[in-house]
């Protein structure tokens, strides 16, 4: 089987509401039903016997080698600990050829899948090894490598429970957290409000000890060396035992304490003077190592720490005790398990030798062997959680030393003999307070409960009720997509929102364009979501990046469907039929928020088949009062807008509001169709955003359609006398709706200008012009700048096809170059003549029928 066009699918999408991996695989005959193909699936289950059942429950028909794929990736998936569930085969018009989708949760892992069963399967075909052991170990180590830490996974599946909406920014920890101006950062136990000041303080343990002393609160005296025997000096003053660590440090990286001797001293100066050329050399204060984790003005949690250490059994020596801990499966290299494992290095062997050990003696029966003195989790350390435990004025000590160093979250480590009293009742004193805490040991300690100190954090970032989400609306359709977005944008303006919007021909924030081309995709959705001065989001949402990437939102609180129709793209990425993009298109109606609206043309009846996938309510539009959908919605009380006489009426049970189209410009008192739809389907979702109905019909009422505002939208102009309308309609249905609303405008001679995408089917290009041929005195025919895929002069051959139906048409004439085609048909215009200029590169062309009637 040959594998191509692997895509990532990032978010809902045509087969699921899970992110997944898609592939187009082409099978030979024999491989379209494993029947054939004796003793292959026999094979394959001996080289990975956990792949399971490859029939689909109900399933009926062959099962092909992209099904064996399909499990393939999902079974090595889930045996190397990832947590996927879906995968689907589906077959394409073309013999042999399969869409295979398989769900990741981390990119990467879920291509490397991919490629493994690929390998698998080429194994089993060929009765070839395959190393399972060794395909699973990679798995789990890129796994291991890219997912997100225990810190910041803890806090995002607390924001994601509460409905906060997460992406994940860098490869690390940086994560937005919401959209647009409600979105908070995190970056591991850090926010976007720790404070860079609070942080290097932290860093500079001198300097932080200073700061808590002045406090009032109790810490150790020490001293800053910068040699080891200035270091031992330092401690011969100090008064032994006493703990030597680097200045700048954390993790518990080069600390060691109890130093008792100078040979003990000599012997771990080194570690610590690796880590940062100032060493702290402070008293020793005897007692449990304790962290206190505090947010904010609270203390959430607090858990006793014990250095890495074995127990003798009188049989193993201390190397074979330690391996046999780090056995243990909750201990891993790193921050991946809960526990880390125990190494052995400079530190461990001089703490060894403090008591008279090496790591070949074997100590006896019971014997309590410290590996090193510090607790750290990150050096093999364990944890018990004593929250439960912790005296007030404790916990009050603890959150006085996060607030003098200024620190939003943090780590205190504290040391005393019991947590039950006050530092200053048993001697006890905050040695260290660290930014970025890690919240292994409270999440899953060694012993005791764990807490939930990400929901706290994500409580300490988002009040009461508060999701991070702003009002986003999707709009989704054959035609009209731009114009409604343009025109809810511009109500949610009026309505003193900062409004991020994304169409086919930018992205704009406030009203000023950041990006340019065709930004109907979810790259440009997510740069309006990540924008932190967008206070509401209004998405042109394409059928391509559906195709290709999915939704770049988990759900939105209003989906707007306008019209299915047959020029989208048919024929394209096996989306073949009008029921194939209605299948696709209603992804955004499956994706509205349980509280959310989808407003639907209950005048297109694929359109209306989508309201049964909505998990919120439906706004029905239609341009006449009594068509049966708007009746039938009516009758069981829910809201609908709909075209009564001169008037868009909004009805909800016995209320209505009327706007006369005389006060909607852009319909041109209701002469143009196509625009009286738009304007409806935008009414209806600026009604289900809550906005006041004044603001709506004000905003109908100044909304600008014109070439600044809504470039290639039916844009009209006067040239010497002559009317010309200027849009970047495309495929029939588009064509057949500009023709409708010219036809109610006057004119003595009408002629058209057109090309046609070279990437739209025969019959698509072909009934374009058929339908112009029945409308238009004069046609002028172009070529387009790139004819995506087709041979010169193939699509003006196409469109004269389509002109040799129409009955209207006598004169035909071609041109090459789009300018110049224009160009010709205004030198033939005469006043009161009307032209339809169907321009292909918009901006360049509208620019250019400026400086035209300029000049004139």
């Amino acid at each position: 089987m040959e594998v191509s066009r692997i895509r990532a699918l990032r978010g809902p999408n045509l087969w699921s509401r899970h992110t997944a991996i898609q592939a187009i695989g082409k099978c030979a005959p024999e491989e379209c039903a494993l029947g054939r193909m004796p003793g292959f699936e026999d094979r394959l289950r001996a080289r990975f016997p956990e792949i399971g059942p490859m029939r689909p429950i109900g399933f009926e028909g062959d099962i092909s080698m992209a099904h064996a794929l399909c499990f393939a990736a999902l079974g090595l998936q889930m045996q190397a600990g990832c947590p996927v569930t879906f995968c689907h085969t589906a077959m394409t018009l073309e013999a042999g050829v399969y869409q295979a989708v398989v769900e990741y949760t981390e990119e990467a892992v879920g291509r490397l899948a991919f490629e493994l069963a690929e390998s698998l399967c080429r194994a089993a075909v060929g009765d070839a090894p395959f190393d399972l052991a060794e395909a699973l170990a990679r798995l789990r180590e890129l796994d291991e490598d890219i997912r997100l830490g225990p810190s910041t996974a803890a806090i995002v599946h607390a924001a994601e429970a509460r409905g906060i909406p997460c992406r994940r920014l860098t490869g690390g920890s940086l994560v937005q957290l919401g959209w647009g101006s409600r979105q908070r950062r995190i970056q591991a136990a850090e926010t976007d409000r720790t404070s860079a000041i609070g942080e290097a303080i932290a860093q500079d343990k001198e300097l932080t000890k200073r700061l808590l002393d002045a406090g009032g609160i109790p810490v150790p005296t020490g001293r800053v060396v910068t040699d080891p025997e200035a270091g031992w000096a330092a401690a011969c003053e100090i008064g032994l035992p006493v703990v030597v660590k680097p200045r700048d440090g954390n993790q518990g990286k080069g600390v060691t304490v109890n130093i008792l001797t100078r040979e003990h001293f000599m012997a771990v100066y080194g570690a610590a003077a690796e880590v940062s050329s100032e060493v702290i050399v402070e008293r020793f204060i005897p007692g449990n190592d304790h962290r206190f984790l505090v947010v904010g003005d609270n203390v959430i949690a607090a858990a006793r720490r014990e250095p890495p250490h074995v127990v003798g059994d009188g049989v193993h020596t201390v190397r074979e005790l330690v391996e046999q801990i780090n056995s243990d499966p909750r201990r891993s290299e790193g921050h991946a398990t809960s526990l880390t494992r125990i190494h052995f290095d400079d530190i461990a062997i001089a703490r060894l030798a403090v008591q008279g050990l090496t790591a070949g003696s074997v100590p006896a029966q019971g014997a309590r062997i410290v590996l090193r003195n510090n607790a750290n989790l990150s050096t093999g350390g364990t944890a018990t959680d004593v929250t439960d435990d912790v005296h007030p004025e404790l916990a009050a000590r603890a959150v006085e030393a996060a607030q003098m160093i200024g620190l939003d979250i943090c780590g205190v480590d504290v040391v005393c003999e019991t947590v039950l009293k006050s530092l200053e009742e048993q001697g006890g004193g905050i040695v260290e307070v660290n930014a970025a805490p890690g919240l292994r040991m409270h999440l899953t300690p060694s012993f005791g409960k764990g807490r939930a100190v990400g929901e706290a954090i994500i409580s300490s970032m988002f009040g009461p009720g508060e999701d991070g989400r702003i009002p986003l609306v999707a709009v989704t359709g054959t035609n009209g997509k731009t114009t409604t977005v343009r025109l809810i944008a511009h109500l949610l303006e009026l309505g003193g929102k900062r409004v991020g919007m994304t169409t086919t021909d930018g992205v704009y924030v406030q009203g000023r364009r950041i990006d340019t081309g065709d930004c109907s995709g979810p790259k440009s959705a997510r740069s309006v979501l990540a924008h932190p001065d967008v206070d509401a989001a209004v998405l042109e949402t394409a059928r391509g990046g559906l195709l290709r990437e999915g939704l770049a939102f988990d759900r939105c609180q209003v989906g707007v469907v306008t019209n299915l129709g047959l020029g989208d793209h048919l024929g394209l990425n096996y989306i073949t039929t009008l029921d194939d993009l209605a299948v696709l298109k209603r992804v955004v109606v499956q994706n509205v928020a349980p509280g959310g609206v989808a407003v639907l043309n209950a005048c297109d009846p694929k359109v209306v088949e989508m309201a049964i996938h909505c998990p919120g309510s439906v706004i029905f539009f239609a341009s006449e009062r009594h068509h049966p959908v708007i009746a039938a919605h009516r009758a069981q009380g829910h809201p609908a807008v709909f075209l009564d006489g001169d008037a868009i009426v909004a009805c909800n049970g016995g209320a209505e509001q009327r706007i006369a189209l005389a006060e909607v410009p852009m319909t041109r008192g209701g002469s143009i169709g196509f625009q009286v739809d738009n304007a409806m389907a935008a009414l209806a979702a600026a009604w289900a955003l809550g906005l006041d109905w004044e603001l709506i019909r004000a905003g109908l009422g100044s909304f600008d359609a014109g070439a600044a505002s809504a470039p290639g939208r039916f844009n009209v102009f006067d040239y010497r006398g002559a009317t010309l309308i200027a849009d970047y309609g495309h495929n029939p249905d588009a064509v057949l709706a500009l023709v409708r609303a010219i036809e109610t405008m006057p004119a003595q001679r009408r002629s058209v200008v057109i090309s046609a995408a070279g990437d739209r089917r025969d019959e698509d290009i072909r009934r374009q012009t058929e339908i112009l041929g029945d409308a238009f005195d004069a046609v002028i025919l172009y070529q387009d700048q790139c004819q995506r895929g087709r041979a010169d002069g193939e699509v003006l051959c196409l469109l004269r096809a389509g002109l040799a139906r129409g009955k209207r048409t006598t004169a035909v004439e071609e041109i090459r170059g789009e300018f110049l085609a224009i160009d010709t048909a205004l030198a033939r215009l005469a006043p009161g003549d009307l032209c339809l200029i169907l321009i292909d590169q918009v901006e360049e062309a509208l620019a250019h029928i400026a400086r035209r009637i300029a000049e004139a």
